[in-house]
């Protein structure tokens, strides 16, 4: 039976700010009941409103009004019942009378009961707020519970709310100023095992301050390995000194998933499918998390919800996780790359104290960054760019395109080239060992692979020098490179960038670092079919063998590389998340076809990587056996590629 959302670690949340009237509380019941039934027609059981959006934020002293606060009582019992019929869980703000004070308070409302009630810790009393005049602040609070509506209610800030018997869906509260203050309640409710944060604020607009309470979301819920969600009263509240956005916020780890506009005076509503299994995979791999002293005690209350049925996804799936979409960001991450590579390339020269290098040129993708790294370098250092030396080795599937685009791209930057054919040593290689040089086999490729790593690796003894090797990060992952051919050189430059990362590295360099005919040169090396050109070409000089075209295509092989190191996500997740990313490019089947391809290349080759000479990393995932990735070379895959029918 196919899966849903839940059965992925997936929860709905939304983030609300209601249309208000300030101190008319029956009017913003209404807007809270029409919110939460539109929440739940969209698929979402959670559902978080702004502090004390029941009243309004800026009542004043009406605050001290009995009526006001009877009002909101009603209206707690109101919306209460109301949440029965829509089984869902909602969390709103409104003020809460105990032992004879005033707090602003969370309400958390599950199916029909209250759950839990949640006071402010720090109250804002600075500039233009004045919240001591009117609330006592959760460090005043003397009882554990509160009696509302003649029911006890659990009270107070040491309250976590788990969803059903599920652990890992654990949600703590603070309120506006709790997050700004120096010590966010979040930290320690993130300790106590909280995976999501919410918080309900009533955060006025200066100039510059929406851009900050957009940081401050973003980075807080990656600072507690969580998701986090928040909504902000909105332009219905009073006037008199201040104005309010309505901005509603919904981060996790760091990114935003959902954004809502501001000053808007309708009802607006935000939803975005949280991943909690994915903010677990975080914080088991974070030590630094695990090694956090619980300084607080929490009592942990269970709240009922629905399981997310729903098979479509209410959040973006990117079809490439190494690649922004935002241009301007993925142009800051190619610099960052290509100068990355080229600082960890000019420091191992320069701790060796050598000026020459040695680089096997195809006119591909990979040998391509590579030298383009090694002319950064050697700039970096102030070396004579001759020391550069590219080898174009044409054996039997070498196209006139790719020698062509080598030669030329080598001779326009200048550096040492040479062409060494390896056919005839090829040759020669296949009557020692008595191959049929008709039968184009693995023997056949393998063979032409080595002759090259032989070269490079004499021809850097011969200068003086070392080979810089072209493999990437996805051809590591897959195997496919020839062990002790193109596998190996003396520092790889390419193991910590994606192939289709690659692309858009050199199509920077294009347009950034290099400019006229060399720049024309590299956008065709772009544009050309990926192919490790083994095998004999086309009549016409065409390239015949597509990598591609075996293996599968790299646009899914790194989204499948990206979800399965860098969460540790199941085959069924993977390919739950690669259908939404890739609906209008592949269909299931052959996403599953080459899924498999993947786990199990992945596996097998383990031992190539296990021996993978010095390279620097430049993401979030890397396969070096010093660095990121410690995995046995002999591991079983049974559990993960005994059962691909989901």
């Amino acid at each position: 039976m196919a899966k849903s959302m839940g059965d992925y670690g997936f929860i709905r949340v939304g983030a609300a700010a209601p249309e208000l009237r300030v101190a008319d509380v029956d009017f913003n019941t209404v807007n809270i009941i029409e919110l939460i039934d539109l929440a739940v027609r969209k698929g979402c059981h959670f559902l978080l409103f702004p502090e004390l959006c029941l009243t309004g934020y800026t009542c004043g002293d009406l605050f001290y009004q009995k009526q006001l606060l009877d009002s909101a009582l009603s209206a707690i019992e109101t919306i209460s019942l109301h949440t029965g019929k829509t089984k869902s869980v909602v969390i709103l703000g409104a003020p809460i009378q105990s032992d004879g004070m005033l707090f602003n308070c969370a309400v958390v409302i599950s199916q029909g009961t209250i759950a839990g009630i949640v006071p402010k810790t720090y109250l804002c009393n600075t500039n233009e707020y004045y919240e001591e005049r009117w609330f006592s602040s959760e460090l005043d609070r003397k009882s554990d519970s509160v009696n509302i509506n003649g029911k006890e209610i659990p009270f107070g800030s040491d309250l976590l709310f788990q969803v059903g018997e599920n652990s890992d869906h654990i949600f703590g509260i603070e309120l506006c100023e709790d997050l700004w203050s120096v010590f966010p309640p979040s930290f320690y409710q993130a300790v106590g095992g909280a995976t999501l944060m919410l918080n309900l604020s009533a955060s006025s607009e200066t100039l510059g301050k929406n851009k900050y309470r957009r940081e401050l979301v973003a980075s807080q819920s990656a600072r507690c390995l969580s998701a986090y969600v928040y909504a902000s009263s909105g332009p219905g509240e009073s006037s008199t000194d201040l104005v309010f956005p309505g901005h509603c916020i919904i981060a996790e780890y760091g990114t935003i998933l959902s954004e809502s506009s501001r000053y808007n005076f309708n009802n607006q509503l935000i939803i975005s499918d949280i991943d909690i299994e994915r903010v677990n995979s975080e914080r088991i791999r974070n030590n630094s998390f695990a090694s956090n002293i619980a300084l607080k005690k929490f009592r942990r209350l269970t709240v009922s919800m629905p399981m997310l049925t729903d098979k479509e996804l209410c959040r973006n799936i990117s079809p490439t996780p190494f690649i922004p979409f935002d241009e301007k960001e993925r142009t800051e991450n190619c610099r960052e790359i290509f100068t990355i590579q080229a600082t960890g390339l000019a420091k191992r020269l320069k701790h060796l104290g050598m000026k020459d290098v040695v680089i096997g040129v195809s006119g591909g993708l990979d040998s391509t960054l590579a030298l383009l790294v090694c002319l950064k370098s050697f700039s970096i250092l102030g070396l004579d760019r001759k020391g550069i030396h590219a080898v174009s080795m044409p054996g039997y599937g070498t196209t006139v395109r790719t020698s062509s685009n080598s030669q030329k791209l080598s001779e326009l930057l200048r550096v040492t080239f040479s062409i060494i054919d390896i056919k005839n040593s090829v040759e020669v290689h296949f009557a020692d060992i008595g191959h049929d040089p008709e039968k184009h086999d693995i023997v056949f490729e393998n063979s032409q692979a080595r002759e090259r790593t032989q070269i490079l690796m004499d021809y850097a003894n011969k200068v003086d020098g070392i080979v810089i090797g072209t493999g990437d990060l996805s051809e590591l992952a897959l195997g496919w490179s020839t062990y002790n051919g193109d596998q190996m050189s003396m520092y790889g430059v390419n193991s910590g960038v994606p192939k289709t990362l690659i692309r858009y590295v050199i199509q920077w360099c294009s347009e950034v670092e290099f400019t006229g005919e060399a720049a024309g040169v590299l956008k065709d090396i772009v544009d050309t079919p990926i192919s490790p050109e083994l095998l004999p070409a086309g009549t016409d000089g065409s390239i015949l063998q597509k990598t591609e075209s075996d293996i599968g295509p790299y646009l899914l092989h790194d989204f499948f590389l990206f979800y399965m190191v860098r969460f540790g996500f199941s085959p069924g997740k993977i390919l739950f998340l690669a259908e939404r990313a890739f609906k209008d490019e592949f269909k299931k089947e052959e996403i599953k076809k080459w899924l498999k391809l993947f786990y199990k290349r992945f596996y097998a080759n383990q031992f190539k990587r296990s021996c993978l000479p010095d390279g620097v990393k430049v993401g979030s995932v890397a396969l070096s056996p010093r660095g990121d990735w410690r995995m046995p070379s002999d591991a079983s895959s049974n559990i993960w590629t005994k059962d691909f029918d989901f």
